[in-house]
């Protein structure tokens, strides 16, 4: 097994009983960028689902090996939600949750708590010094200061809710990441915003990335390393970015 790689092998999912993924090989390497596209149904986001631990998907068999952590080689289907986001996985939802009441930076101190809670030099000793990292974040990745002090995505626009996605994922340094249809509903100036973002989160940090979409406008920001295509369940072909303006140009019916 190669170090600093998060590798998906034969992985089955169903829902209800019902088989959506077939077989599912990918390898990620660190600081590489990974698009999957597909028709609606395809299972993309199923994957995405199921690499964050959501309860409704049953896992038939496969493997997702995180390696080079510690020289640790850990397969995450075995571990928890919160266990896999602590070892350094991180989703962007595609519909994040808007929770009344809860302010956004101690939302965002708690998740940063948990994440490094086994690296106490990574701990702030004052609330103010995490704030004061927390803005500096913000600033570098152009996000308004004020969402911060409002509640968690109350009254958010879309775009601002996957602002506040991208500074999340910033906060909490992943090794790999997931975006799944980050730039659904979003105007063109948004997408880029979110994009610049993660591209900066991948020169900092290094950080594996893995962005479900339908559309080639992100990719264009994100100049994907490799671009793959799912059809029922399965990667049925894989290339480089030139694969999105040929399935820009004919769609899915070559697959």
């Amino acid at each position: 097994m190669k170090k600093n790689t998060f590798q998906i092998s034969n992985l089955k999912v169903s829902i209800d009983g019902k088989s959506i993924l077939r077989g599912v090989d990918l390898e990620v390497k660190a600081g590489e960028v990974h698009a999957i596209m597909g028709p609606n149904g395809s299972g993309k986001s199923t994957l995405a689902n199921t690499l964050a631990g959501h309860p409704s998907y049953k896992v038939e068999s496969g493997s997702v090996i995180l390696s080079g952590l510690d020289s640790i080689d850990e397969n995450i289907l075995e571990m928890s939600p919160d266990e896999r986001a602590n070892t350094g996985v991180f989703l962007a939802f595609q519909y994040p949750v808007e929770v009344p009441g809860v302010r956004v930076q101690n939302f965002l101190k708690m998740a940063y708590e948990a994440r490094f809670k086994n690296q106490p030099e990574r701990q702030f000793k004052k609330a103010i010094d995490f704030r004061k990292h927390l803005q500096g974040l913000a600033d570098e990745l152009k996000i308004n200061k004020e969402f911060l002090s409002r509640g968690l995505n109350e009254g958010f626009s879309g775009g601002e809710k996957k602002q506040l996605e991208i500074l999340q994922m910033a906060l909490l340094e992943p090794k790999f990441a997931i975006l799944d249809e980050t730039d659904s509903g979003l105007d063109i100036d948004a997408i880029k915003k979110v994009a610049n973002g993660v591209v900066e989160i991948i020169k900092k940090y290094n950080t594996g990335v893995i962005v479900i979409t339908h559309y080639q406008r992100i990719l264009d920001y994100l100049k994907p390393d490799f671009v793959h295509v799912m059809i029922k369940g399965k990667i049925v072909e894989s290339g480089d970015a030139s694969l999105i303006s040929s399935i820009e140009k004919k769609g899915y019916t070559d697959f």
